[in-house]
């Protein structure tokens, strides 16, 4: 009888392999070998335009790919100007419970970018007319020349991972969209 399959033979010699090398790893983890902590994710979301953003900030600024849910430039200037600024450009969750140690990774799965940035209070960011009114804060003063403001920045795609929180309330927001906000408590 001739083996007419000889990739399966292979096949099942490297799985038993590494059925055998998985068997021989400790289960147990010295202490000066890193662990993991735990991780918690925090979305952010917007439903820019492609072609009105697109058309005033440039090409490939605005990469949505929402299905038709799109939120024009005028009309999220609009909406913040009369002080109810669009709910679906949001963070989620908006308020976020942890232990201290946890990884905090926002992802940015809206179609422009924002920024993830710890401040002592909410209020408004570093695009006036988006502020409903409400004051820069002193952590978004100068947007992205600020170089604190621009190590918050989170493009679109991409993800952010905050760790050494401390015990206690810490507030973040986004300093071009200033409410997109969220209350991270840490136990």
């Amino acid at each position: 009888m001739t083996n007419r399959k000889p990739w399966l033979s292979v096949a099942l010699l490297f799985a038993s392999a590494t059925c055998a090398l998985a068997q021989t790893q400790p289960t147990h983890t010295h202490s000066t070998v890193a662990t993991r902590s735990p991780l918690a994710q925090i979305v952010a979301l917007d439903e820019c335009d492609p072609t009105t953003f697109n058309a005033a900030l440039g090409p490939d600024f605005c990469k949505n790919v929402t299905l038709g849910a799109f939120t024009t430039l005028s009309d999220l200037f609009a909406k913040a100007s009369s002080g109810h600024p669009d709910r679906k450009w949001d963070f989620e969750p908006d308020t976020l419970k942890i232990t201290e140690g946890t990884t905090v990774s926002v992802v940015d799965q809206g179609g422009e970018p924002h920024t993830f940035t710890e401040v002592a209070q909410f209020g408004g960011g570093f695009i006036p007319d988006l502020n409903a009114g409400e004051d820069t804060v002193p952590e978004c003063a100068g947007g992205f020349k600020n170089v604190d403001v621009a190590k918050t920045r989170i493009l679109q795609g991409s993800t952010v991972n905050i760790t050494g929180l401390s015990k206690g309330e810490h507030l973040f927001q986004c300093c071009i969209h200033p409410w997109m906000r969220v209350k991270v408590k840490v136990k």
